[in-house]
This record gives structure tokens, sequence and C-alpha cells, in this order.
């Protein structure tokens, strides 16, 4: 009785050692599943334009580029805007992000140079108080004859103004830009050379002044293996809607890229 009992009762032990080895094993396997599970959640969504916040003004600024036959004095929300790049990314993001109650206005005038901007910049621009300011401007400057240096002049004035009287705008400057297309094709060597010079003047303030530069040119010329140029631009100045597609999507590009990150509020 006495081995037999002792028998049992190693038995026991070691059906106990096994199932308490057994158990561990499982719940190590549980364990390990659960440190494995987390890995496999999806990561968040990245916000699709971080420098439009909830509530944001969004203003652009030009000459007949971004005019594009806006209208003016009534109400008409189909036509406010204009048509251009411009109106294609307003029409992107008020559709993707219709929660963020975002404004966008366009106070472009066809025919506009710098020192025209400086006219009416006080209730065109100031008064409206935009948190992202957008600029294009400068081939009516070369057109009608103002030099380069009373470009970048008049254009720094008007910026140094902009941020003493909107220390938080954030700036986007855009190049001025043109494919050799109708009246600019037959002199288009020295017209890009002039262009050229504008650019690197738009450049220069955009690090001044910490706004983000839209690189235009390189755009419509990477554009020309793709189709000719005047499938971009109709008289070497406007874009086409295909060339204004263009341009809605390399400003996003490339306001994107500048502000990743939504501001501090």
């Amino acid at each position: 009785m006495t081995s037999s009992f002792a028998f049992g009762r190693d038995g026991f032990v070691s059906i106990f050692k096994k199932l308490h080895w057994t158990s561990s094993a499982v719940g190590l396997g549980f364990g390990l599943a659960g440190c494995v599970a987390p890995a496999a959640i999806k990561p968040a969504t990245p916000d699709p334009m971080p420098a439009f916040f909830d509530g944001a003004k969004i203003l652009f600024q030009g000459d007949s580029i971004t005019d594009g036959n806006r209208i003016r004095g009534r109400v008409d929300p189909n036509h406010v805007l204009g048509h251009g790049y411009q109106a294609n990314i307003a029409a992107r993001f008020g559709a993707d992000l219709p929660e963020r109650h975002l404004t966008f206005i366009n106070r472009g005038i066809s025919g506009n140079k710098v020192s025209d901007l400086a006219r009416r910049w006080s209730a065109d621009t100031l008064d409206l108080k935009p948190d992202l300011l957008s600029i294009l401007i400068g081939v009516n400057d070369l057109n009608s004859g103002v030099t380069a240096e009373q470009y970048e002049q008049q254009y720094d004035q008007l910026l140094a103004r902009t941020v003493e009287a909107l220390p938080n705008v954030r700036l986007v400057l855009a190049e001025p830009f043109g494919l050799p297309v109708g009246p600019k094709k037959a002199n288009w060597e020295k017209y890009r050379a002039d262009l050229a010079v504008r650019r690197a003047i738009v450049a220069k303030l955009a690090q001044k002044y910490h706004a983000a530069l839209v690189r235009y040119q390189a755009v419509f010329d990477a554009a020309l293996a793709r189709a000719p140029a005047d499938y971009w631009i109709w008289d070497g100045i406007h874009p086409t809607f295909s060339g204004h597609q263009l341009m809605a999507d390399e400003w996003v590009r490339t306001v994107r890229a500048f502000w990743p990150v939504a501001p501090m509020k």
C-alpha cells in the first residue's frame, strides 16, 4: 500500500508538472500573439493638406491667369472663383474637406502688375485677413517694360507690407512662366531669358519671406515631352484647362511639402 501510494503521488506530481508547462506554453503563445497583433493595425491616413486647417481662409492674388474671368458684383458661388488652377484647388479641397469650413477667395485682376496690386492691397488683401496668401504676378510687368530691378523692389515692398500687417500669414509665391506659342514664339529665347531673371527674383523673395515657392516653368517644360506647347498654353502666357490642372497639381504638391504639419492653434 505504501509503495503504491508513493507511486501514485509521483505520478500525480509528474502529471502536474506536464500540465504546468503546457499551460505556460499556451500562455506564452497568447502573450506573443498579443504583442504581434498591434503591429497589424493600419497607420492613420495622412492629412491631405495640413496648411488648410479648420476655418482657414485661402486668398489667390495676381493677374489674368488667376482672375480666370471671375464674376464680380453679385453672389454666384459657381463663378466667383473664375476658371483655372485656383478654382481647381478650391473645388478639390472644398469637396474633400467640407468639415474644415474652408473659405477660398480670388482677387486676381487681368492685366495687373505688382504696382497695381500695391494700389488695391489694403482692400483686396490686408482687410480680408487671409491665413494663406498665394501670389502669381510678373508677366505683365515684363511685357510693359517694368525693369527687373523695379519688379524686385516693388514686390519686396509689397511683401514687407503684408507680413507687417499679417504676421501669421502663410505665403505662397508662384513663378511667372511661359512657352513658345503664338506671339511669344518669334523672340522666345530672349523672352525666356527675361522670365528666368524674374523667376530668380521670386525665388529670392520666397526665401526672404519664408514662403513656399511654386516652380511652374519646370512643370510646363517637362510637359512638352507629353504634348506640344499649345496643348498646355494657348498664347504663350495663358494656360489651357489642361495647363491649369498642371498648375493646380504643382501648387498642391508644393504647399503640402512646405507645410507637412498643421499649424498650432
